[in-house]
């Protein structure tokens, strides 16, 4: 009998376990998580509730949480994005934000990873970081991985092409250590998107209607209109829009217009008392936002996902995680090198003794 190899993965910047879960399910029983580093308190506790008995770990700059690390094979590192977002003011190694120098955290990830030597290095990003600095960013952590001894790949994959209806562009970088034959290795190819919003969240909706607080008052969509005008007269592409159900979503962000970004007319819902504190009524037009739930599909978590917590939170860290299909259709591909390595002396232990070969 051969026992199966589990390889073991630290998930660093883990938000809420968004890189996990597609590792989870390419490798299945074939994977163990042994450390865990998130530093958002609030994210803590979504990953808390659907990774019971998660020991997570604080800040991973200081040499304390560094020593908890145990041996690994697979480095799991969705860095924080905002130095480099599009969307943001592009600082890159330069951005600091409360004392921490968000755009060097990478480079912590590289110290990990040089002293524990992984099989694999797989991070995220947001598209914007390949061209950082006319490229000199991406140039650096890809120089950085090829020091410490690792061959890089990195391509843009967009979301909508792996299976969700979300327009979402993100850079994933896989480096192999260089004793692993990835020659053959080759990013996953898109397949044919078919799902639209209204198949993909109507058709595993909830029965009944969703509940009127999701529903935009007709002072904050008069708000939004001016808004929008203001910004038409100007050229500009920026307000709010309304999705048609036949389309795919826009990108969904944790911050800004995120969620007026991804509006939806839906008239199911015929009680349009307001249950929070808003201005004016429920506006007639039957335009909501989507839910957090609605959010989490769009994303790829399945609808058993714990969302445990108030919708500000939420939106935010669906906003800010991957999209699984995305994550999982990029692990098989790590998988299927991993396993064609499986003869060499790293990836096949010696037995112990008295097992069976």
């Amino acid at each position: 009998m051969v026992r199966k190899r589990v390889w073991k993965s630290i998930d660093l910047f883990a938000g809420i376990g968004g890189i996990r879960r597609g590792f989870d399910n390419a490798f299945r029983d074939e994977i163990e998580t042994v450390f865990v580093s998130e530093w958002d308190v609030y994210a803590q506790k979504t990953y808390s509730a659907n990774y019971p008995g998660s020991v997570i770990y604080g800040d991973i700059t200081l040499k304390e949480t560094k020593d908890e690390i145990p041996a690994f094979d697979i480095c799991l590192a969705g860095f924080p994005c905002q130095a480099f977002s599009l969307a943001g003011k592009r600082m890159g190694f330069n951005d600091d934000y409360k004392g921490v120098c968000r755009g060097t955290l990478f480079f912590e990830v590289a110290e990990i990873c040089e002293k524990h030597k992984p099989a694999v290095v797989f991070c995220e990003n947001v598209k914007g970081f390949k061209i950082h600095d006319k490229g000199r960013t991406f140039a650096i952590v890809k120089q950085t991985l090829e020091n410490i001894g690792y061959k890089v790949y990195a391509q843009i994959l967009n979301s909508k092409d792996f299976g969700v209806p979300q327009n979402r562009e993100r850079i994933y970088i896989v480096a192999f250590r260089n004793d692993i034959d990835s020659s053959s290795f080759e990013f996953p190819q898109p397949f044919p998107a078919e799902e639209q919003i209204e198949n993909y969240l109507l058709k595993i909706r909830e029965e009944k209607p969703v509940p009127a607080k999701y529903y935009l008052s007709d002072t904050y969509m008069a708000t939004l209109r001016r808004h929008k005008e203001y910004h038409r007269a100007r050229g500009h592409g920026f307000g709010y829009e309304i999705r048609d159900w036949n389309s795919i979503a826009g990108a969904i962000v944790c911050g800004g217009m995120g969620r007026e970004r991804n509006l939806v007319i839906d008239k199911r819902q015929k009680n349009l008392v307001p249950t929070t504190h808003i201005k004016g009524e429920i506006n007639k037009e039957g335009i909501r936002k989507m839910t957090p739930r609605e959010w989490a599909r769009l994303q790829g978590f399945p609808d058993d996902f714990k969302i445990t917590l108030a919708d500000v939170h939420m939106y935010k860290q669906f906003g800010n995680s991957v999209t699984v299909n995305v994550i999982q259709a990029i692990a098989e591909k790590i998988k299927e090198i991993l396993d064609l390595n499986k003869k060499r002396k790293y990836v096949r232990r010696a037995p112990r003794k008295n097992e069976p070969k």
